[in-house]
């Protein structure tokens, strides 16, 4: 059996829903927004409109809303975080070895059509967003990076050894399956290692069949401060998070005012605020209005259009966690094969023995004000002539973490209830 892990972090920091005005026009969230504003943008990163990893930003986009979507439907009442570009490198790393009707399914659920992209630039995108992630960044650090845990009976083709490594990076490891609880320690060791010790012990139970295991990781994490314009911690208060029309909670919200990208939506029933952090990454949280949350989902691939506005912002200090049992939703979007012994995995080994047999994936979040130096630097203009516009974020909302420069959904989420990690 060939077992994808994936995992993710996004420790300390913030979230982001799905910035409109961090995803260009290919993608279905993208914003139309004016030549003008646009040029107001003065933190992202230039990037050349050509750039080999533009032309799987729609595809990844997509997948992330239709993922989200099947996580949503199971889990109404429920927190919800994930990594959709952690998922999908995953997946496509994983059709470098996929044949017949094992790959076509993976590619169609992992939202390609090869009929508008070809292979070779699919893997060619993903070459470059890993190359893309791993460059140093003064502020932010985010890495993503793959490795390759493989039986050490097990003989791979060295055509699929190769491509796995120059296309996606991976790292190589010989492992004894036969001795389960040593291999798991190997693996479980790699992740806390990678993901500096935000995700441990998420191998477990590895089947007496397994004889590889693909992992993938991503960590996004600030330097030293994490907001573009911290949040104070003198001004934060505890007030009651309303989970439901019955159910409050007390919450930690921090609260600042300042000039934010944001939008009240009358036809779409939400408002919207995108905060920027340090360096290329965009944090966009989306509120619905009261009773709203389906109708918002239901619309995630309409456009936003967000404009420059004083607002005074409320957002709770939480931190959330997601772990999900990617074999079983996949199935749900229609890809099942490489999960059967029906599966076509030939190109690993040369002959179809092989079968995906358990897919996990977790992610996790910290959001709070950025710490006391950040803090200690902000500065607040308070105008006394007019009372400035009021998100406060004390209802479920949803957010995204979004890299501007490739256009990289990086996490998704919903937060219903932020003391429930």
């Amino acid at each position: 059996a060939v077992i994808p892990v994936q995992w993710a972090v996004f420790p300390h920091g913030s979230p982001c829903p799905l910035s409109p005005l961090s995803l260009l026009d290919s993608l279905p969230l993208a914003a139309e927004y004016t030549h003008a504003a646009h040029k107001q943008e003065t933190h992202a990163a230039p990037a050349s409109k050509n750039m080999t990893c533009h032309k799987i930003a729609p595809s990844n986009a997509n997948f992330a809303f239709r993922f989200y979507k099947q996580i949503a439907a199971e889990a109404d009442a429920k927190n919800v975080f994930f990594s959709p570009v952690s998922i999908s490198t995953a997946f496509a790393m994983l059709t470098l070895g996929a044949k017949s009707t094992t790959q076509s399914q993976i590619y169609e659920g992992l939202a390609f059509n090869l009929t508008e992209i070809e292979e070779q630039e699919i893997h060619e995108g993903f070459h470059h967003l890993i190359q893309m992630f791993s460059l140093s960044d003064s502020e932010i650090l985010l890495n993503m990076g793959n490795a390759l845990f493989i039986d050490e009976k097990l003989k791979l083709l060295p055509k699929f050894l190769d491509d796995i490594k120059s296309f996606y990076a991976s790292e190589g490891f010989s492992s004894n399956f036969t001795d389960s609880a040593e291999a798991e320690k190997q693996i479980n060791d790699y992740i806390k290692k990678k993901t500096k010790g935000e995700i441990v012990d998420l191998v477990k139970n590895l089947g007496p069949d397994t004889v590889m295991v693909l992992v993938n990781y991503i960590l996004f994490k600030g330097k030293t401060s994490y907001w573009e314009h911290p949040f104070n911690y003198e001004n934060t208060r505890e007030e009651d998070f309303f989970v439901d029309g019955k159910t409050s909670v007390k919450v930690d919200m921090m609260y600042q005012e300042s000039y934010y990208r944001s939008l009240n939506d009358k036809h779409l029933s939400c408002s919207v605020v995108e905060l920027p952090y340090k360096g290329s990454a965009k944090a966009l949280f989306i509120l619905p209005d009261e009773g709203k949350m389906k109708q918002v989902e239901d619309a995630l691939f309409a456009g936003l259009l967000c404009t420059g506005l004083r607002i005074s912002l409320y957002i709770p200090r939480f931190s959330i966690s997601g772990t999900y049992d990617i074999k079983e939703i996949f199935q749900r979007m229609g890809v099942t094969e490489v999960f059967t012994d029906q599966a076509d995995l030939s190109g690993i080994t040369g002959s179809p023995e092989l079968k995906v047999s358990k897919a996990i994936h977790r992610a996790h979040l910290n959001v709070h004000e950025n710490g006391t130096e950040a803090a200690a630097t902000t500065v607040l203009e308070i105008s006394l002539y007019s009372v400035p516009p009021v998100i406060k974020l004390n209802r479920p909302f949803l957010f995204f973490i979004v890299e501007e420069t490739t256009h990289s959904v990086l996490f998704m989420g919903k937060v219903v209830n932020p003391t429930e990690n």
